[in-house]
């Protein structure tokens, strides 16, 4: 974990593969202030911060709702079953997930589409439109990670003490009554854990998925910090430039 730290310096320095790392020429911040004073700053720090909240604020509660239905399901063949088939897509390759979208959503044969000319509408070309990006990302991200998000609360809801529901369905306590004063409370604790460890990572968004995503004509709304860096890194070689990025980040 500390040994790679030794490779940081390369950030204040004119990094050359063939100097070695700390054989390049010492310019302190200079590659900071010019990342700072760069016009694409504020747009990776909106973009980044933008699908980050959007994925909490969407995203973050669909697992708590998934793991309160299945709980509920009381034919364990069913309930087994839907468990797997929610699984199921947090163990697809993020170019496997993007394939499938964009299958969904071509503008000449996708299925979306189809269904949006069969109402009389025209055809939308989604991928290379920068306003669907986020809602397109936010969503395929949900439908892949809910079901294997659900694991933990479901957990938790074996914790919770049975014999609170039997003393409440005697006081004539309804499902939902249930739910509000015994449920959600003993989840609360979990809940709270999971949400500070998500707010941790809300810099952090999985650019694996982003760059099989976007293009050119959507980089207004889906370029983010680690995407940005990815391409000035391995696509103009300014390794120096990028490692102080990566260490701002």
């Amino acid at each position: 974990m500390y040994a790679p730290l030794y490779g940081i310096q390369i950030a204040f320095r004119n990094f050359m593969p063939a100097l070695g790392i700390s054989g390049g020429k010492w310019v302190g911040m200079e590659h900071f202030v010019q990342f700072f004073n760069s016009p694409y700053f504020l747009r990776l720090i909106k973009n980044t911060l933008g699908i980050s909240v959007y994925s909490i604020v969407v995203g973050f509660p669909i697992p708590i709702i998934l793991a309160l239905l299945i709980n509920e399901v009381r034919n364990k063949y069913f309930q087994k079953s839907v468990q797997t088939i929610v699984y199921l897509p947090h163990f697809i390759s993020a170019v496997v997930v993007v394939s499938i979208i964009t299958s969904l959503l071509s503008p000449s044969n996708g299925l979306i589409n189809q269904v949006i000319e069969f109402f009389g509408g025209d055809p939308i070309f989604f991928m290379a439109e920068p306003k669907y990006f986020k809602t397109i990302y936010v969503l395929s991200d949900i439908w892949q990670s809910a079901g294997y998000g659900s694991i933990v609360y479901l957990a938790a809801l074996t914790s919770i003490d049975p014999s609170l529901y039997e003393a409440a369905r005697v006081d004539g306590a309804t499902k939902w009554q249930q739910l509000i004063h015994i449920t959600l409370p003993s989840l609360l604790p979990t809940i709270m854990i999971m949400l500070i460890l998500r707010m941790g990572g809300i810099f952090t968004v999985g650019y694996e998925k982003i760059l099989l995503m976007y293009n050119e004509a959507t980089y207004p709304t889906a370029d983010v910090i680690s995407t940005y860096v990815y391409r000035r890194a391995f696509e103009n070689g300014e390794y120096s430039f990028s490692a102080a990025i990566g260490l701002f980040n």
